[in-house]
């Protein structure tokens, strides 16, 4: 199959440090091509892959100095593609609606995940102008504020099998890995290692829009003995910084759509300690890949249950529902029912993991 994967420029593919939708577009792009499909990449110059990269700008653009307008090097890239589009069987977009009004015009099969919350009133309207347009979820729970536009799947995140050395040990510290920001929860996050007395070491970016809540909430929160900023970090400080920990927080407070960093966790075999938000009673399995709670009080009372979790079934648990190959077979069963313009969504084998809360 001849199958183009459009990539958002802010961060190389994969990216050098975070970047959650350009890792698994770099998942995905990989293991498509190692299954023997013809693959495009259009992304960022600085981007690595065995497939056929077409470079739009230099470098990711959220790393370069000189960048001042992120959406004109998306426009460029748009027009390249559409002058591609006899070349692909298919059009695998991974930069939100952008491309809707040439994909309606151009009529080229194609395909969208959307990668980001759906909770945002603007986005009504748009989907009301563009209801034909195929679109695949994340999460089952990423659909609620729309669940009525042309969903073709939900496709789950996944990562190479063995990428992620498996850990063994409770580990001496608890993890926060990912973007500082209100709904990621880090103020929770705080809370919660002050209260279960454990060491907690955030590995974290910070983007501009988010510097003020950085200096005025978390800054202060910070001068804790128990507390230790790392910064932001890539691979391979990533395998040691989770494998090592005795859990991942993720006390996040908002609908969040995955969560890359709860299968990274579980793939080093880290217990995961998570609010049941958005797709974290999807993704978790109490009791197997660590605990889910509704505050700071009872997840500092799970940190005293760490141990009882057995990594290598919470790495087994990974291997069976997140890796690579399985995210790519969804995709391609996906890709094959566009083409043949059947409509019929792909039921998951299995459904979503419920969550309630305890007495």
């Amino acid at each position: 199959m001849r199958i183009a994967q459009v990539a958002p420029l802010y961060e190389s593919v994969p990216p050098v440090l975070y970047g959650g939708t350009e890792r698994v577009v770099s998942f995905l792009t990989e293991e498509l091509v190692r299954m023997g499909h013809d693959v495009t990449l259009f992304a960022s110059g600085d981007s690595v892959t065995n497939a056929r990269l077409v470079a739009i700008s230099d470098q990711a653009l959220r790393l370069d100095p000189k960048c001042e307008d992120q959406l004109a090097h998306h426009v460029l890239m748009l027009e390249r593609v559409f002058s591609e589009k006899r070349n692909f069987d298919i059009i695998h977009f991974h930069i939100d609606y952008l491309h809707f009004p040439l994909s309606r015009r151009e009529k080229v099969v194609n395909v969208t995940t959307l990668h980001g919350r759906l909770d945002i009133p603007d986005l009504q309207p748009l989907y009301q102008v563009f209801p034909e347009m195929p679109v695949v979820s994340i999460s089952d729970s990423q659909r609620e504020p729309l669940p009525n536009i042309n969903w073709q799947g939900t496709v789950y995140h996944g990562m190479p099998r063995d990428r992620y050395p498996v850990f063994e040990g409770t580990g001496k510290y608890l993890a926060f890995l990912g973007r500082i920001s209100p709904e990621k929860g880090l103020d929770q996050a705080i809370e919660i290692t002050k209260r279960a007395g454990m060491p907690l070491k955030i590995a974290a970016k910070i983007d501009k829009a988010d510097q003020k809540y950085f200096d005025d909430v978390i800054k202060p929160l910070l001068d804790n003995h128990l507390v230790e900023y790392v910064g932001e970090i890539g691979y391979p400080e990533k395998f040691d910084f989770l494998g090592n920990a005795a859990a991942l927080l993720f006390p996040i407070d908002w609908p969040e759509p995955f969560g890359l960093v709860m299968i990274e966790a579980m793939a080093c075999g880290t217990p995961v300690i998570a609010y049941p938000y958005g797709s974290v009673p999807e993704i978790m399995k109490e009791g197997v890949s660590g605990f889910i709670v509704p505050d700071a009080q009872s997840a500092a009372a799970a940190i005293k249950n760490v141990d009882k979790i057995d990594r290598k079934k919470c790495r087994e648990y990974f291997e069976t529902r997140f890796t690579s190959a399985r995210m790519a077979e969804d995709y391609l069963a996906i890709y094959q029912r566009v083409i043949k313009g059947q409509a019929a969504p792909i039921p998951h084998s299995e459904g979503a993991l419920g969550w309630t809360k305890s007495a």
